[in-house]
């Protein structure tokens, strides 16, 4: 099992954003374990918040399946498997592939130039391994291709999907050798929707999400049953 360090996440006036950010962190990575318990009291004492935002931030981690709850009970960490983490990334390669598909055809002139600059200044926190950096950068992106799809149900769906599977994507990036790899695997789907062509984007954003997966659960695999 890979061992994980535990990191100080406490901070005064800490957001729900960055509580279901590193809540989440914490059991993808095994700091938390299934059946732990999420105390409200606890939890707002460590991020020095109030309960009303922990509550919020339990209601975003059950909507991830990280988290589940009973009625007059505390929150805990619930056992993600390992085929219900694959069956999401399936849907999300599918949804990917679309949305990649759809920008070679649709994207704009300027949308096709935002999306060159923009990958290619991504190399310097490749080299620097800046990889908090690339993470945030990594879901500009994916959002540009979701976008440059140019159709708001897709979007709507492959939003959605990768909220869920946001804190197992992340993980990918603590692999060594994981950004210089991500930024090739952009660097073809960037090339086939500059040359607007569909099915290699297609093929390439498929590709990256599966290879995104065999990464991202690596960390699940100590938690996720079969």
């Amino acid at each position: 099992m890979k061992q994980v360090k535990r990191r100080e996440i406490v901070r005064a006036g800490t957001t729900v954003e960055q509580m279901v950010r590193a809540i989440a962190d914490m059991i993808v990575t095994g700091v938390l374990l299934p059946g732990a318990k999420l105390d409200e009291i606890s939890l707002a004492s460590r991020f020095d918040v109030s309960r009303t935002p922990v509550r919020e931030a339990l209601r975003e981690l059950g909507a991830m399946g990280l988290v589940g709850r009973e009625p007059n009970r505390s929150a805990v960490v619930t056992n993600v498997t390992g085929a219900y983490l694959h069956s999401m990334f399936e849907a999300m390669a599918e949804l990917e592939a679309i949305c990649a598909r759809l920008s070679a055809e649709r994207m704009t002139v300027d949308e096709r130039r935002t999306l060159e600059l923009e990958h290619r200044a991504s190399a310097r926190l490749v080299h620097a391994r800046a990889e908090e950096d690339y993470a945030a950068y990594n879901i500009e992106f994916h959002t540009q291709l979701y976008r440059g799809a140019h159709n708001d149900h897709i979007l709507e769906l492959v939003t959605q999907t990768r909220a869920r599977l946001a804190p197992f994507r992340r993980a990918q990036f603590r692999l060594p050798g994981r950004l210089s790899k991500s930024f090739d695997e952009h660097d073809v789907i960037v090339t086939a929707i500059l040359q607007a062509d569909a099915q290699a984007a297609s093929r390439a954003a498929y590709s990256h999400v599966a290879i995104v997966s065999d990464a991202s659960i690596i960390f699940a695999a100590p938690n996720a049953g079969n």
